[in-house]
């Protein structure tokens, strides 16, 4: 026989052996679920408790880090994401998109689309006449929709529809000090032509405190020198998501789309309420689905010693039992994340549907494809941390005491 006949059939042989393994680690598992179901369903319990609560906590967190990236509340944006979309010099400001209010209108006449807006910023210089203040804001310029929305954590509801001749302002709290201006005052707004403004509100505006305002898009645009190129910074689309995919692939294909319903991952990098909360739960679900996976499958290991040591009897090594006792416990384990996945999925609709028919406004915990492989990912690790306790009892288990009894 040659040496490579010779290992072919090496390796056939610890193929069969390893099938044969996860054989008997299968049929011990069903085994375990009728003879055992009290321990098989705690550890089950266990793992899917765990795992649910920190998808909850985590949806929790990305909610929280997303309302307070954003400060806004569409569905999606979309943004310049190529170095043909620059609308300004080259390495001096980030890139633009171009024809945005044409663009925009187009996506918002699309079936599913609500409603599409530009958004631009320009820092402004803007005079208060009656009370002599002056300052430079961040002027933000949106186009308001039908419904009542936010931009720049301020409301859309104030500034005037589109085609109005009355210019009107929404001030942040931090700009009316500023500027010392209340609603209702006559405000000078300064840029390549000079516009007359009206307060129109003074809200809370950014939790910063940055000194913002709102206006209408037109009104930024003819201030900046924009209007010829219909230049934004990003445009802003409520809707249905298929919808504004399809709307965003035709009018800016060279563009990124962001959001689409899903939070932004990054932002909870950038929240540090949102990431210590996620940490955390992520410490606890470690720690206490790991202790609680290592006890129960160490009551199982105690309880299937005589089965143990049955399989050593037969000429199964300790390194073949002790994979039979991590397959059954990487396997138990497995159910239990799986339907925790779910539990915690259902969880985080409870949350919502139960916040905002109470005190909130919107959903307070927030779904992503990339919870249910993390959580996942995390109980696997947690297992792997468990499993040395029940190997260290399985390997102790002293064959011929076990069948002797």
């Amino acid at each position: 026989m040659s040496g490579r006949d010779h290992d072919s059939g090496a390796d056939s042989r610890r193929s069969s052996r390893w099938w044969g393994l996860l054989a008997v680690a299968v049929g011990l598992v069903r085994t375990q679920t009728r003879t055992a179901r009290g321990r098989t369903l705690a550890t089950i319990l266990v793992v899917a408790l765990t795992v649910a609560n920190l998808v909850l906590v985590t949806g929790v967190a990305l909610a929280l880090a997303d309302d307070g990236e954003a400060g806004h509340d569409a569905d999606a944006r979309i943004v310049a994401d190529d170095g043909d979309l620059l609308g300004s010099v080259a390495g001096v400001e980030s890139p633009r998109l171009g024809e945005s209010p044409d663009r925009a209108e187009r996506i918002a006449d699309r079936d599913g689309v609500d409603h599409a807006s530009p958004v631009l910023r320009e820092p402004i210089r803007v005079d208060h006449p009656d009370a002599d203040g002056s300052a430079y804001l961040l002027l933000v310029g949106v186009v308001p929709g039908d419904e009542p929305s936010t931009v720049a954590e301020l409301p859309t509801a104030d500034l005037e529809p589109a085609g109005s001749s009355d210019a009107r302002i929404v001030l942040s709290r931090a700009a009316a000090a500023e500027l010392g201006a209340e609603p209702g005052d006559p405000l000078s707004l300064e840029g390549v032509d000079t516009r007359s403004t009206t307060v129109a509100a003074v809200e809370d505006g950014s939790g910063d405190e940055a000194p913002v305002a709102l206006v209408h898009l037109e009104v930024l645009q003819s201030l900046s020198g924009a209007e010829g190129s219909g230049l934004a910074d990003e445009v802003l689309v409520w809707g249905e998501g298929d919808a504004i995919r399809e709307g965003a692939a035709e009018t800016y294909p060279d563009a990124a789309l962001e959001g689409e319903g899903a939070p932004d991952v990054r932002a909870l990098f950038g929240d540090g309420l949102a990431l210590a909360t996620s940490a955390l739960a992520l410490v606890v679900a470690l720690g206490i689905c790991s202790l609680l996976v290592a006890t129960t499958a160490g009551m199982r290991v105690e309880a299937d010693r005589r089965t143990l040591a049955t399989l050593g009897a037969i000429g199964f090594p300790t390194p073949s039992r002790l994979a039979v006792v991590a397959t059954t416990t990487l396997a138990t384990a497995t159910v239990g994340a799986l339907l925790g996945v779910g539990l915690g999925i259902v969880g985080i609709r409870l949350t919502n549907a139960l916040a905002t028919a109470t005190v909130a406004p919107e959903a307070v915990a927030a779904l992503h494809p990339l919870l249910a492989p993390y959580a996942l990912a995390v109980a696997l690790v947690s297992t792997l941390l468990a499993l040395p306790y029940p190997l260290s009892l399985a390997a102790r288990t002293d064959v011929l005491a076990e069948v002797g009894r």
